[in-house]
């Protein structure tokens, strides 16, 4: 299996102001594998140490911050021979007390040591015990595979360079190719354990079996770390992403959690799944003017799953289903679309991502993509369906836009538009 953040890393590696790395991101999307899988690639030797199951070192950090102690420690845990060229690997940092605190000091007084530390975006964001290094660290943050890792994962590496490169010819030759790869996403996700299975034994119960695993610990978790008294409404907040998705206006409604909700009851319920990576806010922008932050309406959000087969199996849907054009589930066809394409839109950590609707209106564009300094409005299709009126007003009023839709029809450029196939959304964007 191959991850594109590795690119990253490297990037980090050859850095010559480099940092101690944390590397968050929720559970089970990877961490552990992608750090592991660049030492074996980039270095000649690497130590890990995984402060969640190693007792001998629970209270490493606790004493001092002594760096030659800590080091010989390590050595002397690990039975390995620990050098300035020697990748140090701390999985679940969060777990040891004060260990985010010590990279601050490795990076003041052993800058040339690479250090990778992992942890859960919720353990990292929760860690109170420690003081944050602030600007001692850098960060890199990890999601479940695209669809273009999941589609080279099914080995289709030279299809999806195809695809990379917008080699239309070869991509409209290789459609329904394509098109069966980006259902079987739907249906699977990005979740590593869950491709990796399927790719081993193409089994989709085992699928929904995995899939339920990393829910139930999920769930767990809202028990394990959540205050008491906000676990029922995680729960609750969890639960309705379905539902709020699958409304014709997809904008979060509190309402809809139970009658009379407001804002504040629930906000920090929100805020508990953001910090765990589970869930994504996409706020309203009230205008299509740069930068798009100015104009945040902070009220107004859509609110979407960290991994798309998650989505389908917190819902229950079968692969029958899903894998087949059935009328019965259009609107959750929709659902699960929009929440495709904005998981490709976060894997890309330079777009800035909002949607517009207006203040009296129906009308509505998916998402408001800024680039740099170019804003990109995206109306998304979960079939063919080419209608766009709200996109169609919106550029005309915009002057300068060009409309971007995508769409299960083939690549077509207009004068205000160009339709894409929703397998090239990561190409594209």
């Amino acid at each position: 299996m191959k991850r594109y953040a590795i690119d990253q890393l490297k990037a980090w590696q050859n850095q010559s102001n480099r940092k101690p790395l944390i590397l968050q991101g929720a559970r089970q999307v990877g961490k552990t594998w992608l750090m592991k899988q660049f030492a074996k690639e980039c270095f000649e030797h690497s130590v890990y140490i995984n402060f969640e199951n190693n007792q001998l070192l629970a209270h490493l950090f606790e004493k001092d911050f002594d760096i030659d102690r800590i080091l010989l420690e390590l050595q002397i845990a690990t039975r390995e021979t620990i050098t300035p060229n020697t990748l140090l690997l701390f999985d679940e940092i969060q777990e040891v007390k004060r260990g985010v605190t010590a990279l601050k000091y490795f990076y003041e007084l052993r800058p040339e040591q690479p250090i990778i530390a992992a942890g859960s975006l919720l353990g990292i964001a929760m860690h109170r015990d420690d003081s944050f290094p602030v600007g001692k660290v850098d960060f890199m943050t990890l999601y479940p595979l695209s669809f273009c890792e999941f589609a080279e994962a099914m080995g289709e590496e030279l299809l999806i360079k195809q695809v990379k490169q917008q080699n239309w010819s070869i991509i409209t030759s290789h459609a329904s190719r394509l098109e069966d790869l980006l259902r079987k996403y739907y249906y699977i996700g990005g979740m590593p354990e869950v491709v990796n299975a399927f790719v081993q034994n193409t089994d989709f119960v085992q699928v929904r079996m995995i899939q339920q695993t990393i829910l139930d610990s999920y769930d767990r978790d809202f028990s394990k770390h959540a205050p008491i008294n906000e676990v029922p409404r995680i729960r609750m907040v969890w639960r309705s992403v379905i539902g709020q998705l699958a409304k014709e206006n997809k904008k979060f409604i509190y309402g809809f959690l139970k009658k009379g909700a407001r804002a504040k009851e629930f906000e920090l319920a929100l805020s508990w799944l953001q910090d765990a990576g589970l869930v994504y806010k996409v706020h309203r922008t009230k205008t299509a003017k740069l930068p798009l932050s100015a104009y945040e309406d902070f009220s107004a959000f859509k609110l979407y799953l960290l991994d798309v087969g998650l989505l389908g199996a917190l819902s229950g849907v079968s692969e029958q289903v899903l894998l087949q054009k059935n009328e019965l589930m259009s609107e959750f066809k929709g659902a699960l679309t929009e929440q495709y394409v904005m998981q490709q839109l976060r894997c890309n950590r330079h777009n800035i991502i909002y949607y517009w609707s207006q203040e009296t209106s129906q009308g509505e564009i998916d998402f408001l993509v800024q680039q740099g300094d170019c804003i990109l409005p995206v109306e998304v299709k979960a079939e063919d369906n080419l209608q766009a009126k709200s996109l169609k007003w919106f550029v005309e009023n915009n002057k300068g836009l060009h409309g971007m839709r995508f769409s299960m029809s083939g690549y077509r450029e207009q004068d205000w538009i160009t339709n894409y196939p929703l397998y090239t959304v990561e190409a594209v964007l």
